[in-house]
């Protein structure tokens, strides 16, 4: 399997179709990626992400048939990924548990890329603040700042994943910012 590693995911894909045991590479180079997502998105147990995995994987076995080359392999598993955890939640009839996130000050300077807004925060902003603040977006809104500052997908990716238009993932990004960054600076305001 060690020769597949740099063959692109769309011609492990065929190869798949060919030879099912191939499929052990694109599981390998999507679990931790898919795992982290699916935690991102709120499933905290692991337990619970295990399982959600697999079914995850299962899924894109099946249904590697339907695999459509236009869109790439990615985002593909990335949206059953979104799938799946979506119907985790319906099934326990839970909302999401919480959003992790590693990197809080890098991203909210990606996030907004307006350094002097994140210089005049006199507090440090941590994992957590930054955390807490985007657990109190609507769903689509935290969805699409995680897909594209967390896992770092871009628009193309992201409309797939989420089956919105090109167009309408850029506007929702500008939105969820624009919430985000009143967000911190009214916590800011309650914690001063």
């Amino acid at each position: 399997m060690y020769e597949l590693q740099d063959v692109s995911d769309e011609n492990i894909v065929s190869r798949v179709i060919q030879k099912q045991n191939t499929f052990v590479v694109l599981v390998q180079r999507y679990e931790d990626r898919l795992s982290r997502y699916i935690r991102r998105l709120g499933i905290i147990s692991k337990e619970d992400r295990e399982d959600v995995l697999q079914n995850i994987f299962i899924k894109a076995y099946k249904n590697i048939q339907s695999f459509e080359t236009s869109l790439s392999f990615s985002a593909w598993i990335y949206r059953i990924a979104h799938n799946e955890a979506v119907t985790f939640f319906r099934a326990k009839k839970v909302r999401p548990e919480g959003h992790l996130i590693d990197d809080g000050e890098e991203v909210l300077l990606t996030i907004f890329e307006e350094s002097d807004f994140v210089a005049d925060l006199d507090k440090k902003i941590d994992a957590k603040y930054i955390g807490h603040c985007i657990e109190k977006l609507d769903d689509i809104y935290r969805n699409v700042i995680i897909l594209r500052y967390f896992e770092d997908r871009d628009y193309r990716e992201i409309s797939d994943i989420l089956k919105i238009p090109q167009g309408t993932v850029a506007i929702l990004l500008h939105r969820a910012k624009k919430k985000l960054r009143i967000l911190v600076e009214n916590d800011k305001k309650i914690h001063e």
